[in-house]
């Protein structure tokens, strides 16, 4: 399975934005080191907000295009929110929102080595579209793992208002999210726009 890796801060600084979510991430973030530090064309903006969204989640070019091309067949909602209503629920992005991680690296690593459990069943798969009302548990064996227990009791996070926090290390989506509770600093508009040339 392909996953971006390579340095987070050194990410973080190219793109000049923490998209690590690590509380140390901009501590070297200096003028001139990020791409929008110099100017850009229009085409050259809509690639780093592009190139940020895929990063604050983790998410392939293959994988991210399939998200875009699904968001723009939605008639219901504006092409950029959809796409960041997808991604938002995604298994791996909800085990760091709610905590059991302490980044989005982490989360998919517990995913994949069938840590959680969505109502009761292992999911083992870091992409796994979560619905409303669905509760996701760390899994009893892996409760003993006093870094994931940690993790959850103290996590850094605000916790966002479609998630409810439990006990007994559980959490439930209780709502889809609306774009501005969100927390990405994306103008997820210029990324529809470089995809709407290609697609």
């Amino acid at each position: 399975m392909a996953k971006m890796m390579g340095p987070r801060f050194k990410q973080s600084r190219r793109l000049g934005l923490n998209v690590c979510g690590h509380p140390k991430a901009n501590k070297r973030m200096g003028k001139g080191l990020a791409r929008n530090d110099k100017k850009l064309t229009e085409y050259g903006l809509q690639l780093l907000e592009k190139q940020r969204l895929r990063a604050y989640y983790g998410v392939m070019e293959k994988q991210f295009r399939t998200y875009v091309e699904k968001a723009l067949r939605q008639k219901e909602r504006i092409t950029g929110d959809a796409l960041v209503m997808m991604l938002e629920t995604r298994l791996d992005n909800l085990v760091y929102r709610m905590g059991f991680a302490s980044s989005i690296r982490q989360a998919r690593q517990m995913v994949v080595h069938g840590h959680m459990l969505v109502n009761g069943k292992k999911v083992d798969i870091p992409s796994y579209a979560v619905q409303v009302g669905d509760e996701i548990t760390l899994r009893e064996k892996s409760q003993k793992v006093e870094m994931f227990k940690e993790n959850f009791e103290s996590t850094f996070l605000g916790v966002v208002p479609y998630i409810e926090k439990k006990e007994g290390l559980k959490a439930t989506l209780t709502r889809m999210p609306e774009r501005d509770e969100v927390p990405i600093e994306i103008q997820d508009s210029l990324v529809v726009e470089f995809y709407s040339r290609l697609i």
